[in-house]
């Protein structure tokens, strides 16, 4: 691997390493898995990155395969993060705000760049970009884009690809396209092409004129879906055409991001926020369908559930104090309006009489400080997931699926169930109720035995009650590898196999992060976990969920 080493760093301009120190700092993303890459590179622009996929493919039609791994903070908690190969680290160098249009909030900029620092600039000209990822001030957008993450506002914002308007793309031969929605005439100009892009056109095209009925009857209905690939937003009944779907929430594996482009909202910093609690699954049920169709939509309908509350009262008795009724609520739903003044005055009189009949308590808090100790109760999910008692840690491990909303309270019974049925306590959970996602980090230690067996249990368990309930592995963020055994499961033979075409148009020699979304069976994970899980690095920010 050293000539290879000593090749790349004769031809990119930015650094390459191979020292056991940096490849074991790489091995781990803020997943349970471990997978040391064979050398680092640090990109300096994309040049960089055409050089290295451009290598890699030629490598492949030789026979040697070399992986290709795009990373930004390592925040990923399914595996997406690492590979075998050669990682591309794009924090170091490519983060920056190439273009900001001050009139429309459009804002073009480089994966590596640091969510935060982007929304700090956003925010001096009067504009956001509300999907924002729960980790922001440690996620970078070409992550997020990766995996088209949801936060707390993806409720009425969207997930982040909802924001994206073109990118710039390296496919796995080392070519550069540029993807934005395309007229049927420049369609036809793409198809034409004597190159890889055209091929990818070509392919694509005709994939989805010959499986429309597959395509569509593959559409879950779930609010957010990132579950292999997004086949219902390439082509319109119009003709347009736009590959840009098929790279948003596909982690890397059909081609690296170099630019990104994405619209932005107006930044709206008064707001009316609501804590609601419940002691009747019932009742949070009906207060979310009621919620989700009023006239004038919530921004934000977060959950915590009593056995969170009480693990945090546990780790520290101080952090909740007088925030919340006694005894514990069962349920506590943060609500949040962002309209206008008016607006929000008659959604918060909506949401009152809704909630006057059906929770047990009800606050509503209009100034900021105020509500930023409301929040509170959400954001204590740190307080869980960094907590440790001895080797028995928060570890990610069936995160960010989704149900269709009307059916969580059925997801939310079969969560106490399959915890019984395994036997792990606390049953702590949280989440975007809005979008019937939730999020659990159950307490275990992954160096017994007996741990590592109720771990895959639970996975394997957990993600069949999920599709059980017409829902998607993968909402709030990607497959991975740790997700990646129950992708035929949830979408069956045919469709699994029409989502790995898609990935053979674009990466024929298997060089784009192999092992995600495809390829990686539960046995390969638990060949790959890391029974030391920590937080590591990442413990320089706050942990969140």
């Amino acid at each position: 691997m050293s000539k290879i080493a000593h090749y790349l760093q004769e031809h990119l301009v930015g650094e390459v390493m191979t020292s056991v120190d940096a490849r074991k700092y790489f091995a781990t993303d803020n997943s349970i898995i471990a997978t040391p890459p064979s050398l680092v590179t640090y990109p300096r622009n994309e040049s960089d990155v055409r050089k290295a996929a451009r290598f890699t493919w030629q490598l492949a039609e030789r026979g040697r395969i070399i992986p290709l791994t795009a990373r930004g903070s390592g925040t990923d908690a399914t595996g997406a993060a690492i590979g075998t190969g050669l990682m591309l680290v794009f924090s170091a160098h490519m983060n920056r705000i190439l273009e900001l249009d001050t009139k429309s909030g459009d804002v073009t900029v480089e994966p590596g760049i640091n969510f935060a620092k982007l929304e700090q600039t956003l925010q001096t000209h009067g504009r956001y970009i509300e999907a924002y990822p729960a980790n922001t001030e440690s996620s970078t957008v070409g992550g997020a884009v990766s995996n088209n993450i949801a936060g707390e506002k993806s409720l009425k914002y969207g997930s982040i690809g909802s924001h994206v308007k073109r990118m710039r793309v390296i496919l796995a031969n080392g070519e550069v396209i540029e993807t934005e929605r395309l007229s049927k005439r420049d369609l036809s100009k793409k198809l034409g092409l004597a190159t890889f892009e055209g091929e990818v056109y070509r392919a694509i095209d005709t994939l989805l004129e010959e499986n429309h009925e597959l395509v569509t009857s593959m559409v879950k209905p779930t609010t957010k879906n990132n579950a292999g690939y997004m086949l219902t937003g390439v082509k319109e009944d119009n003709g347009s055409f736009d590959l840009s779907p098929l790279f948003i929430g596909s982690q890397g594996t059909l081609g690296i991001i170099t630019e990104i482009s994405l619209s932005s909202d107006n930044y709206t910093p008064d707001t009316t926020l609501i804590m609601a609690c419940f002691d009747e699954l019932e009742n949070v049920q009906i207060a979310i369908n009621e919620l989700r169709s009023a006239k004038i939509s919530p921004s934000m309908i977060e959950i915590v559930n009593q056995g969170l509350i009480e693990a945090v009262n546990a780790v520290n008795p101080n952090q909740l104090k007088d925030l919340l009724p006694t005894p514990t609520p069962a349920f506590v739903l943060l609500i949040e309006f962002d309209d206008s003044e008016h607006n929000q005055k008659k959604a918060v009189h909506h949401a009152g009489k809704l909630l006057e009949k059906l929770a047990t308590f009800v606050e509503v808090e209009t100034k900021p400080e105020s509500q930023q100790k409301m929040l509170k109760v959400r954001e204590s999910s740190w307080s869980y997931i960094a907590h440790n008692d001895g080797l028995k840690k928060a570890v990610p491990l069936i995160d960010d699926s989704a149900v269709p909303p009307e059916r969580l309270a059925d997801l939310i019974k079969g969560i106490y169930d399959l915890f019984k049925q395994v036997d792990i306590k606390p049953v702590a959970f949280w989440g975007h109720a809005g979008d019937g996602i939730l999020k659990m980090q159950p307490h275990l230690n992954l160096t017994q035995v007996g741990d590592r067996q109720k771990a895959f249990k639970l996975l394997d368990e957990y993600n069949k009650l999920v599709i059980s309930l017409g829902g998607t592995i993968s909402a709030a963020s990607g497959d991975g590898r740790l997700k990646a055994p129950y992708l035929e499961h949830l979408y069956g033979p045919e469709g699994y196999a029409l989502l790995g075409n898609v990935k053979h148009i674009f990466d024929p020699y298997s060089t784009l992060n192999p092992g995600v979304k495809f390829g990686t069976t539960t046995e390969d994970i638990k060949r790959q976990l890391r029974p030391d899980y920590t937080f590591g690095h990442q413990y320089e920010h706050l942990p969140r969920s």
